[in-house]
């Protein structure tokens, strides 16, 4: 009978958390305009999704209570009616726009902690005001705070002998990412602002209902002798190409997440070929783009594209009576008023004067 032999190399498992992990970015604009909220008085956050649960921020210019009247504080809540708390861990900091992509190095050794459902945490002296006024955070009269939630579902058993085989992540988009850029196997070219981009249809059709119509349905466009040629009207080739890449690989080149105009267009084009996702993408990041220049353009491209998210955003900036006086003096409002004449009834509703 075989026996342990002293030394020898030992088995190993583990337990460990099954857990989700995301970050939400609040943007507060207009800070000089909210420091005269009463303590105690907040503005929520939209709610948004981590680990399969709804949370939002609430917004205490004033300092939660008379103690804290010095101090800007911050709530993290659990926006749903679930029948059980969650387990949580969480960090929030304020960024700057270098740091917003930054994960916050504390939460590997954050408590978790249970959130019950519509309650959450407390920070009440998240910031003093007048260190707020004074740092780099503050640009523009706005500040962003970073929140970093990391969801534990349960714990489970791990290792033994399956320990010693390592399955490396899946590398589905790197690999159709790279199908993309060498052009192997591309069965459809298409002409676009003067260049010329190979693709393969089936990607495409699997993504795009227009694209599937285009290329295989009765809009099906005539064979090329190495492939079918498609004449893309109105379209920049770099709108094009990226709409191509996150196709492919879910991804987005970073010069479209930075620039609102860029981020427009890409909205009209995913509009335009039925990618959902990609245009409610645009949509939410057009949100963070909405302020007195470019309102007005926002509201009509939501309008014309029924982006309804985007709409209400629009809406609620220009809730604000100083707002909606900057807005109208715009050139931007004159196109408005053109394009979207419908729109005029429900701005004039708001009017004060109404």
């Amino acid at each position: 009978m075989a026996s342990s032999v002293a030394g020898g190399v030992p088995s190993r498992s583990a337990i460990v958390a099954d857990t989700t992990s995301g970050h939400h970015l609040l943007t507060i604009h207009g800070y000089s305009r909210t420091k005269d909220m009463p303590t105690g008085e907040r503005v929520k956050s939209h709610p948004f999704i981590i680990g399969g649960h709804r949370w939002r921020i609430d917004y205490y210019p004033g300092g939660v209570r008379p103690e804290v009247a010095d101090y800007v504080s911050l709530s993290l809540i659990l926006e749903e009616d679930g029948p059980a708390p969650v387990k949580a861990q969480y960090d929030i900091c304020l960024v700057t726009k270098e740091e917003e992509a930054e994960q916050a190095a504390s939460m590997a050794s954050a408590p978790v902690d249970e959130f019950a459902p519509r309650k959450g945490w407390e920070y009440s002296k998240f910031v003093r005001r007048v260190e707020l006024e004074s740092s780099k955070y503050l640009t523009n009269d706005s500040f962003t705070v970073r929140c970093d939630i990391v969801v534990v579902h349960g714990y489970r058993a791990a290792g033994g002998m399956a320990a010693l085989v390592s399955v490396p992540p899946c590398d589905l988009r790197e690999n159709l990412g790279r199908l993309l850029d060498t052009g192997m196997g591309a069965d459809v070219v298409f002409e676009v602002g003067g260049e010329t981009v190979a693709a393969h249809r089936c990607v495409l059709a699997a993504c795009s209902p227009v694209f599937a119509a285009q290329l295989f349905g009765p809009m099906k466009e005539g064979n090329a002798a190495h492939g079918v040629v498609v004449c893309v009207e109105d379209m920049d080739a770099e709108v094009f190409k990226a709409l191509l890449r996150f196709t492919y690989a879910g991804l987005l080149p970073e010069t479209f997440k930075e620039d609102g105009v860029v981020c427009q267009h890409l909205l009209v084009a995913a509009d335009r070929y039925g990618m959902g996702r990609l245009k409610l993408i645009c949509e939410q990041k057009l949100c963070e783009y909405i302020d007195i220049g470019t309102a007005a353009a926002i509201l009509t491209l939501a309008e014309q594209h029924r982006c309804e998210g985007l709409k209400k955003a629009c809406f609620d900036f220009l809730t604000a009576p100083p707002n909606l006086r900057a807005v109208v003096a715009t050139d931007g409002f004159q196109h408005l008023i053109a394009s979207c004449p419908s729109l005029m009834v429900e701005l004039m509703a708001m009017s004060p004067t109404h």
